[in-house]
């Protein structure tokens, strides 16, 4: 994808440094576009903590570079261990940065220390590659149901989608989980537009999604998260499409906090909910997701606090609730599912539950 014409991707290794690479600062979007350098296991950690790294997907890729530049260190397989258990322990919930460091792991295990590095780079440059490919693969199948609805429509009007959270370019490596299908289904031609969730506490939707989908020229419009309900309601949503941060084996969906309330105005209102997903996002040794589904609790700050532009431009950091109002943050939630019409994956379409998984995957131990 690209910022101001030059072609991009989330995360790269600069072609004159490549023992480092190089991310944006997702939490200077979109005020300012930064760019961090990170060369070592503390900063990568660091990076993904404080969400300057976000994203299910481009979480794993980015970590999967922290644990080789942790082997710089010390390759050793205690090294090696020590620093696989400290990437995974940065982010609980989404289960790509656990999956990204398992396939790095058992790739390294066999691997002589001294070689470990050079084959380290080899394979996370690898998960890299794939993840762009998984992901214009889902953005075609999820096209595809896009393109239906404005069949149905008779070509009239427009396609209006509603999203929660960020599932874009800059949320995995390339093209994005849910809002792939939208750039698709806009570049072919089909007039799409796109309700915006806000995405409360820090926003993603509004900062984020909003930025992306401007910044391609797809047609948006921001919404307070409290109103997805009542555009469903008036009729004004076709199709609810989320990204998620790990799928159990039965089709239970994790997502960024808020996700549960749409499935439910959208079973309400006779909406189809469709999640996309890349298959490294399934989790496969959880089934019930709201019992099993480790849910991150974030500092509460990011209830109290909020950060915007003031009237002279500058980005200010401001107290919305009371001195000495506690607040609990709870990151993610679950939607059970039996709310979910469908997953969208990069092999296709599926019924969310462990028959429609293993139609796809069969291959899935």
């Amino acid at each position: 994808m690209k910022i101001n014409g030059i072609s991009y991707r989330s995360v790269w290794r600069p072609s004159d440094d490549d023992r480092s690479i190089r991310i944006f600062d997702q939490t200077r979007f979109p005020w300012t576009v930064e760019i961090l350098e990170l060369r070592d296991a503390g900063a990568v950690a660091d990076a993904i903590t404080t969400m300057q790294v976000r994203g299910a997907p481009l979480i794993g890729a980015v970590a999967a570079y922290g644990l080789v530049f942790a082997l710089q260190d010390d390759a050793s397989d205690a090294g090696l261990n020590q620093a696989a258990d400290m990437l995974i322990a940065t982010r609980p919930t989404a289960i790509n940065l656990r999956w990204a460091i398992e396939r790095m792991v058992a790739r390294l295990e066999s691997v002589p220390a001294p070689e470990r590095v050079t084959a380290g780079y080899a394979e996370a440059d690898a998960i890299c590659d794939e993840d762009v490919q998984v992901n214009e693969a889902i953005g075609r199948h999820g096209l595809d149901l896009i393109r239906e609805i404005w069949e149905r429509k008779g070509r009239q009007g427009q396609v209006n989608l509603l999203t929660h959270c960020n599932a874009g370019w800059i949320a995995t490596v390339d093209w994005g989980t849910a809002l792939a299908p939208i750039y698709m289904a806009h570049d072919e031609g089909i007039p799409v537009h796109v309700w915006v969730d806000e995405t409360r506490p820090r926003n993603q939707g509004s900062l984020l999604t909003a930025w992306e989908l401007g910044s391609h020229g797809v047609p948006h419009t921001v919404i307070a998260d409290n109103a997805g309900g009542h555009y469903m309601q008036a009729g004004r949503v076709d199709m609810v499409i989320v990204g998620t941060d790990r799928v159990t084996a039965q089709g239970d969906v994790a997502n960024k906090i808020g996700t549960y309330l749409k499935a439910l105005a959208a079973q309400d209102n006779n909406v189809p909910f469709w999640v996309a997903l890349p298959s490294s996002t399934i989790d496969w040794r959880v089934r019930d997701g709201v019992k099993e589904i480790p849910i991150e609790e974030r500092s509460g700050d990011e209830v109290l606090f909020m950060t915007g532009l003031d009237a002279d431009g500058n980005a200010d950091r401001v107290r919305i609730a009371p001195v000495g109002s506690p607040a609990a943050n709870p990151a993610f939630d679950v939607t059970p599912a039996r709310l979910v019409s469908g997953l969208i994956t990069e092999r296709g379409r599926c019924e969310a539950s462990e028959t429609g998984l293993r139609t796809l995957f069969p291959d899935t131990p």
